[in-house]
């Protein structure tokens, strides 16, 4: 807000680079406090006096599409304004959040459009696409970890040293966490298996996380990770060389493990390659899916009393439904069920408050599903949810987007003809959609509100 003493002043002329701007003192307000401008503007600054300007040694064609922005709450880019001038210029006023929502609105899976296309370097063989939350993603591809800003601009890659990629994870928006399979590597400089934190800036190393058994360091591999929902704990589903096969977790903060959540038996936790945190019930959900097990498994683990709070599996599926396999799941955001869906992109629902109910599949059959091609790398249907809407991608290259609380499919989402999409994930008000067979990704974003 304003303080009294910037409201009084009135007009405000300000001098940046050569031109001058004359604005309201309330218009510099509306930009915050905690902004370049708006601090400006603060009784606690030393203000010049009447008829006196302020200089500002700046860009003055950048300064004039920001102040109209704060002006209207419309961005406005002239075609001679390089963006990525105006956005390096929206970060020294502090300014650029203000840019970022004006480029698109609030998430809305209705409404998404597609925004970009982005080729990768190599054709194939990408595992996983994760969104930042400043609107960035990674990519990880073989044994690398490509990471793009919001401005979809490839900031230096992570490399392991040959160890392959099996996910990866934003713990905030400077910080990148790599799981890599364990290897021969492991001693080397970045590389080998295990779980270990990177600047997602430079991709510079900061932290290795470390795994214990019997107090003694040992090598692991991980399969999935995720984080407690104020990202203070650190989980992954671990492969030891000797069997010791569980989920790991780690104190956010100090880096060191706190516990580890030892695999009890017909429940396939060092396999999991899906793990989210449930915070209505405190607990961590881990799903162990087809084709990485010859049965899918569904449990949540309390940590608290290291017990198994509820559990799935379809072992034991009659001889007439054994071809439908659940090949991704995520829970709900009720919090009391989880989503599941096969191969033919079927829907299925889980029920957290019943122990012994089964996969409730919504209509659909497994003959609508597209007929595999001799040869094509087989690519399953993945799922996530934000705001309510469920989005699951077919084996037809689109992503359906399911609303309401029947989740009846109210949206198709068609984009870059990079073959089917292997991953999918929400974040930053955007969505990211990796193609498995050009390893192009693309970026779906809500378009702004029109301004009356």
């Amino acid at each position: 807000m304003c303080t009294p003493a910037a409201a009084g002043r009135g007009r405000v002329r300000l001098n940046v680079g050569g031109r001058v701007f004359e604005t309201t003192a309330d218009t510099l307000a509306s930009a915050g406090r905690d902004t370049m401008l708006g601090a400006m503007l603060d009784a606690s600054w030393n203000a010049p006096g009447p008829g006196a300007e302020y200089f500002i040694d700046r860009d003055p064609a950048c300064f004039a599409v920001l102040l109209d922005l704060l002006r209207t709450g419309g961005l406005h880019l002239p075609p001679h304004v390089p963006e990525a001038v105006l956005c390096r210029e929206a970060l020294y006023y502090g300014l650029l959040d203000r840019v970022r929502a004006a480029r698109w609105g609030d998430f809305d899976g209705d409404r998404l459009r597609l925004a970009a296309s982005v080729p990768g370097r190599a054709p194939g063989d990408g595992a996983a696409v994760r969104a930042a939350p400043d609107g960035g993603c990674c990519v990880a591809h073989g044994a690398a970890v490509r990471v793009y800003n919001w401005m979809l601009q490839e900031r230096r890659p992570v490399h392991l040293a040959h160890a392959p990629v099996n996910d990866a994870a934003y713990l905030d928006a400077a910080t990148l966490l790599v799981a890599a399979r364990d290897g021969p590597s492991s001693s080397t400089r970045h590389g080998g298996g295990g779980v270990a934190a990177f600047s997602a800036h430079t991709g510079e190393l900061r932290h290795r996380f470390r795994v214990a058994h019997d107090r003694q360091p040992r090598p692991f591999t991980p399969g999935a990770l995720a984080f407690d929902n104020n990202h203070s704990k650190i989980f992954a589903s671990c492969k030891g060389r000797l069997n010791e096969y569980g989920v790991a977790a780690w104190d956010a903060a100090t880096g060191e493990q706190t516990d580890f959540f030892y695999e009890p038996p017909a429940c396939a936790l060092g396999d999991a390659d899906g793990l989210q945190w449930l915070d209505g019930t405190s607990t961590l959900m881990a799903a162990t899916m087809f084709p990485r097990a010859d049965s899918s498994f569904v449990t949540l683990l309390d940590f608290r009393c290291r017990s198994v709070a509820w559990s799935w599996s379809d072992v034991g599926t009659p001889a007439s439904l054994e071809d439908k396999h659940a090949v991704h799941a995520v829970a709900m955001e009720d919090g009391w069920s989880v989503c599941v869906v096969n191969q033919y992109d079927d829907l299925g629902f889980l029920d957290l408050r019943s122990s012994a109910g089964g996969v409730r599949w919504r209509s659909g059959s497994k003959l609508t599903g597209r007929k595999k091609v001799k040869g094509e790398e087989t690519c399953y249907p993945k799922l996530a949810t934000h705001g309510g809407q469920l989005f699951a991608s077919t084996t037809t290259g689109a992503i359906s987007v399911f609303s309401g609380p029947d989740h009846a499919l109210t949206s198709t989402l068609r984009a870059s003809d990079g073959g089917v999409v292997c991953d999918l994930s929400i974040g930053g008000d955007r969505l990211f959609a990796l193609h498995n067979e050009e390893n192009v990704f693309d970026v779906w974003e809500t378009p702004p509100l029109p301004i009356i």
